[in-house]
Parts: C-alpha cells; sequence; structure tokens
C-alpha cells in the first residue's frame, strides 16, 4: 500500500485552479496528469534576461526588458505581420513584431505614445532591431516581476510556458518532505541536497546539482526494484530440469551451432538445472540465431517431462515461430500447438484441452497464452520474444501459470549497450550471441542523396522485375503518427502509379488483422514490394526481400536503422540497403550514416548510438513494456547506474534491506517512482 506521505504527490492535476475542459488535452499528451508529474517535468533551457535602459548592437541575441514607448502601427496587409514601431528613452527605434491574423490584440495590448515594459529576444531585421512576439509587457515600474532567470517547460498546444509555470509552482505547494534514501556518504561526496530542496530547486534555479541528484533517485529505485526481484526469484521454488539429449541428438540442424550459441545454451542448460527459477535475457543480433537456442532449452524440458510456452508479441510473429519450429522438429515425437487471439471455438478447446491434460509439448502464441482459461499441466520454462514490449507486471503473469515459477527465457533482438541492459533487465542475467551463424548475408549498405529518388525507383523497377522483394520505409516526421501516415501514404500511392497493385501498405494506426494480412501477402509474395511507417515488425521474415529502401534515413538512429536492414539479408540472394539522405546533414547524422556503411556489427552499433543519440531509439521506450527513464539523461544513466547499483546492493546486504530506517525510506521511493511492484515481491516471497 502506497505510503500516506506520498498520497498528495499522486493526486489528480485536473483539480488545479485554473485547469478546465481546454488544458486537460495539452496537459494528457503531456503526461501531466499527476502532481508528481509536473514536479519532474523538467525544464528544458532556463532563459537568462537582461535589463537595460536603452537599445545597444551589443545586446542582439539577447533577452532584455527595457522600457518602449510604441508610436506607430504598420502592417503590408491581412498576411503581413503587424510591425509596432517604438523608441527606447533617447529616441532609438524598434520594431515590435506580431505574426497571425488578429492583430486588434497587439494595439490593445501596446497603446500608442504610452510607455511599457517590454521583455523579449533582441534580434536584427535587415538594418533595424525587432523583437518578435514579446515574451512580457507591463507597466512602468513592473519591471521588477519579470525574473531574470526563467524556466523554459517543453510544452504543447494549448498550454504555454507562463501557464505551465503556474501549475508547477501549485504542484510545489504540496511538495512534502520525505525521509532519506540516498547512502549518506554518497550525498555528501556529491553535495547533493535533500529531495524537497532538490524538488524545488529543479524549478526556482538553474541547478545541475539538483537535476543531478533526482536523476540518481531514479536509478536507484529502477536497480532496487530490480535486485528484489531476484531476490524474490532465488527464494522460489522452481523445477530442475536435466534432459537426456535424446531429442536434441535428434535434432537435424540446417547448420552447425556457432561458437556463441553453443556458449548461450551451456549458460541456459546451467540455470535451468537449478531449483531457483532462470531469469536470464538472451541478446542476439538480426539473424544470430536466438530461435534455435532458445528451442534447445525447451526440448531440455520436454526431455524432462514438463511443457513449454513461446510467447511473441504479434500474431503474424507468432505464427511465423511456430511454422519454424515445426520444420525443425519434423520427424520427432513433439506435439507443438499455437494459440492467439484468432483462434476460436472447437480448435481453441481442443488446444487448452491439450495444454491441461500435457499431452502439448510446446506451446506457441501471443499475449492469449497466459489468460485464465489457459491452464497447462506441467509449465516449467517460458520463453519471450522481444523481451522489450513486455513489461515485468506481463511476465510475473506468464509465472503464474504453473504450480512452481517456471523458468524464463526473454529474448531480444535489439542489441543493447551493457550500461542500458543493466538499468533496463538488471533483474537479469545476460547471454549474448555475438557471432552470425556461416553463411548469413552481408547486406551492403549505401548512402543515397534523396535527389536521386528517380534514380532510385528505375533500380527498384528492375529488382522487381528480377523476381525480387522490397521494403520501402517512409520518413519519421517528427513524432506525429498523422504525419508518419500521410507520408507513408503519399509514398505509396506514388509507387502504385509506378508498380500497380504489386505494392502493400502497412502503418500504425491499421487494425491488427488488416496489417497482419498485408504482411501475409508479402511473405506469399503477392505483394512485392511494401511500403511501411516504422512499424514494420521485428523478427518478420521474407528471405526472398533483399532490397530495403529508407527515406530521410538521417532522422534515424542507428540502431533503429540496423533493425529495419536486418529484414532483408535472409535469403540466399545478396541483399542491399538504400538510406536516402537529406541535402544538409548534421554532423552526428553524417556519423550515423558512415558508421553504419562500415559495419553490420549491431553491439557496436548499440553502444555507438547510445553516444550519438541516446537511449530512447535504443530500447524503443515509445513502444516498450516498460516506460524509459522520465528524469535520468542517457548521459546520466552512463555516469550513474554502476553507482546506484552499489548503493541498492549496499541496503539489501549490509544497511539492513527495507525494514532498516534507510530501507523503509527506499519503500518510499519505490512507490514514488511506481516500482513498488519489487515491494510486492518482497512480501509475497
Amino acid at each position: 500500500m502506497r505510503p500516506e506521505i506520498l498520497n498528495p504527490l499522486f493526486g489528480e492535476t485536473a483539480a488545479f485552479k485554473g485547469v478546465g475542459k481546454a488544458l486537460a488535452k495539452p496537459i494528457e499528451k503531456l503526461r501531466l496528469t499527476r502532481v508528481k508529474d509536473l514536479l519532474y517535468h523538467q525544464p528544458s533551457y532556463w532563459m537568462q534576461r537582461k535589463r537595460v535602459d536603452v537599445l545597444d548592437e551589443v545586446d542582439v541575441d539577447e533577452t532584455i526588458i527595457i522600457e518602449l514607448t510604441p508610436v506607430d502601427y504598420k502592417s503590408g496587409g491581412p498576411r503581413s505581420p503587424l510591425r509596432v514601431q517604438a523608441t527606447d528613452k533617447d529616441g532609438n527605434y524598434i520594431s515590435l513584431t506580431y505574426f497571425g491574423r488578429n492583430i486588434g490584440w497587439p494595439k490593445k495590448l501596446l497603446p500608442l505614445n504610452k510607455p511599457k515594459i517590454v521583455s523579449g529576444k533582441l534580434e536584427r531585421y535587415g538594418d533595424e532591431l525587432q523583437i518578435v512576439h514579446p515574451d512580457e509587457v507591463l507597466e512602468p515600474g513592473q519591471s521588477g516581476q519579470i525574473a531574470l532567470v526563467e524556466p523554459i517547460y517543453p510544452l504543447s498546444d494549448g498550454l504555454g510556458n507562463k501557464r505551465m509555470s503556474q501549475l508547477i509552482e501549485q504542484a510545489l505547494e504540496l511538495v512534502p518532505e520525505l525521509p532519506e534514501w540516498i547512502e549518506p556518504s554518497q550525498l555528501v561526496g556529491q553535495s547533493w541536497s535533500k529531495w524537497k530542496d532538490s524538488v524545488i530547486a529543479l524549478h526556482r534555479k538553474d541547478s545541475e546539482a539538483a537535476q543531478e541528484r533526482l536523476a540518481y533517485d531514479e536509478l536507484f529505485a529502477n536497480q532496487l526494484a530490480f535486485m528484489l526481484v531476484k531476490a524474490s526469484n532465488r527464494r522460489k521454488k522452481g523445477v530442475p530440469i536435466q534432459g537426456n539429449a535424446e531429442l536434441r541428438d535428434k535434432l537435424k540442424l540446417p547448420f552447425e551451432l556457432t561458437g556463441a550459441q553453443k556458449r548461450c545454451i551451456s549458460e541456459i542448460e546451467g540455470d535451468l538445472a537449478q531449483s531457483a527459477p532462470m531469469l536470464r535475457l538472451l541478446q542476439g543480433d538480426v539473424g544470430s540465431g536466438k530461435t534455435l537456442v532458445a528451442l534447445m532449452a525447451l526440448l531440455n524440458a520436454v526431455e524432462a517431462g514438463y511443457q513449454g510456452a513461446f510467447l511473441a508479441p504479434t500474431e503474424i510473429l507468432a505464427r511465423q515461430h511456430f511454422e519454424s519450429l515445426q520444420t525443425l522438429l519434423s520427424g520427432l515425437p513433439i506435439n507443438i500447438a499455437i494459440l492467439t487471439g484468432r483462434d476460436k471455438g472447437k480448435p481453441r478447446e481442443a488446444t487448452l484441452m491439450g495444454l491441461a491434460d500435457g499431452s502439448i509439448n510446446i506451446l506457441v502464441g501471443t499475449h492469449a497464452i497466459f489468460q485464465d482459461k489457459v491452464q497447462y499441466k506441467n509449465l516449467a520454462l517460458a520463453v519471450i520474444d522481444e523481451q522489450h514490449k513486455f513489461g515485468v507486471s506481463q511476465r510475473l503473469m506468464l509465472a503464474q501459470k504453473a504450480e512452481k515459477t517456471p523458468h524464463l527465457l526473454a529474448m531480444t533482438a535489439t542489441p543493447i549497450p551493457r550500461t542500458l541492459t543493466l538499468s533496463q533487465f538488471g533483474e537479469m542475467d545476460v547471454s549474448r550471441i555475438d557471432e552470425l551463424p556461416p553463411g548469413r548475408q552481408v547486406i551492403e549498405t549505401r548512402v543515397i542523396s534523396e535527389n536521386r529518388l528517380s534514380e532510385v525507383v528505375d533500380g527498384l523497377a528492375r529488382h522487381l522485375a528480377g523476381k525480387g522483394q522490397a521494403y520501402w520505409v517512409c520518413p519519421l516526421v517528427e513524432e506525429s503518427e498523422k504525419s508518419d501516415l500521410a507520408a507513408a501514404e503519399e509514398r505509396a500511392a506514388m509507387l502504385q502509379q509506378r508498380f500497380g497493385d504489386q505494392v502493400g501498405l502497412v502503418h500504425g494506426r491499421m487494425k491488427g488483422p488488416e496489417k497482419d494480412a498485408v504482411m501475409e501477402r508479402f511473405q506469399r509474395a503477392e505483394v512485392k514490394l511494401l511500403v511501411a511507417t516504422t512499424v514494420i515488425e521485428v523478427g518478420v521474415d521474407v528471405p526472398n526481400a533483399s532490397l530495403m529502401i529508407i527515406e530521410h534515413a538521417d532522422r534515424f538512429g542507428l540502431a533503429q536503422l540496423h533493425q529495419l536492414r536486418g529484414r532483408v539479408g535472409r535469403g540466399s540472394e545478396k541483399s542491399n540497403c538504400l538510406l536516402l539522405r537529406g541535402e544538409v546533414l548534421s554532423e552526428t547524422a553524417r556519423a550515423r550514416l558512415s558508421l553504419l556503411r562500415e559495419t553490420n556489427d549491431g553491439f557496436r552499433i548499440a553502444e555507438e548510438d547510445l553516444r550519438l543519440r541516446g537511449a530512447g531509439e535504443i530500447l524503443g521506450t515509445r513502444q516498450s513494456g516498460e516506460a524509459g527513464f522520465r528524469v535520468a539523461s542517457p548521459e546520466q544513466v552512463t555516469a550513474y547506474i554502476g553507482t546506484a547499483t552499489d548503493d541498492a546492493r549496499l541496503l539489501l546486504d549490509r544497511d539492513g534491506g527495507l525494514d532498516s530506517e534507510r530501507g523503509k525510506a527506499a519503500r518510499v521511493a519505490l512507490y514514488l517512482f511506481e516500482k513498488d511492484w519489487g515491494v510486492s515481491l518482497l512480501r509475497s516471497g
């Protein structure tokens, strides 16, 4: 149960003074629906203002506070800006420029011949000085009301900075004094203030120390929760699994296992042999053979007389895994079944009965495999594909499907830097497949200017005429789903004019079955060219697709580009990836595209992406099972994750755990950052 001291922080911002229907939408869009959300809404930057008496060229590009007198209005027409001509006390001229159709309100705000205190950024416009849309216009004598240092926050349409500041001030009035959870020597060594003082300082002054302390809190709570999961897992009773290798020895593999696969299989077998349930993450680049490693673990369980489950994030991926596992298991006495939301009626009932009586050895499926009606006879191993799309709570639901806690093997095809592995999957042991199987195609990557689009389309035509298939990924336009969709639809329409019904389209706003239908047509080669936004499912296997075209590649992160590139190179044909870039490239974008051209090593790319771009693209946090960090930056994750982990370990191993004084404070931190499932596990463990 949440500590009472935190209740004010979980209050609804809808109850704040002045918040009505007009503000509800921008507040919700920014995820600021609770008091604590506002408290952790960090300023993007701090505006520095300078009080001046007269206009001066040396202050160009500075934000100034000055007394001005409007003397004239100038406008070239209804679509032209309104320029309020004004003078300072020495008669120097400046234009106060307003854009928009309604030019009446600036005239009311700045009546002629009446001095006003004006604040705004001083700019040069031709031979003149100007301030565009002054941020403050007050009466003479009120200049003291304008802050010399002001936080500027991330905003949304309908919610301006002044209103945001007022909301945050209301939130700050509710901040309680919380007990201290940071280890005392760490607190003193970093010269950090108490939590309450740091929260207030975050919004009242440009305080790097305050922001660092609050970021550290978030990391500490994260790592402590993961340690509690690990500790709880160690206390649980699982079933030791030691098969006799009879099924594994009969498995006819299409190629020799790599050294990395053998190492990972050995690590997993060692975990399975223990009575404490396995909790392991298997990382492997696109095409590295993770599914085969998972199959070896599942066969180990079946040999020992138990059942295994294989969970995929989407219907189409579940069916793809089912088909590939069926092929590999051909000739073996294994009963493998599939269960998704699409399965209804008698086939579904037959599957449920087979699970309950133990006649089904391995079940492949989507979230449907851990619904209430799904009961297993003796589930001992669960495999989760694309781990980043499932949260801790979803994994725990699956674990409840057995009398004894099943072993858990989570997999991800997203290579993740070691720092982020610790911060996002800290409760798990980690295995890495860091080499590709022999025969895996190296994808040739080229960077091409977008002004050569017609040449690219001609090359695509030759590729399709040669019976090949291709992907065309449309640009990410800021973060607007509608804009992404419009870009994809426009490109698909253009390509359909050239290639007709060979072109298919998938995007994020399509319903699951509709999207799956297009993807299945692409898999069957009824569609030759698939135009898509970035929703192309990770892991979808179309061996005949050997060309990937990515528009505005300079707008994507390295890891995301690498994942998209991994959709090709899965068959015997040589594969190519064309990265279409804009005319003007930033240094960061140039470095990203250059590295992608140089290497196919996903782990190297992930480390570089963290350095160049940050954690969001690597982890795909917009669609992940667990949200990313709200306060801690990628740089702070790198800097403090080790210390936060050590601090959490000290609390549990040396300082008496959650029942000590610091431990009770740490419980507050877990609830504050909504990691209280860690506390729940401690109670239930």
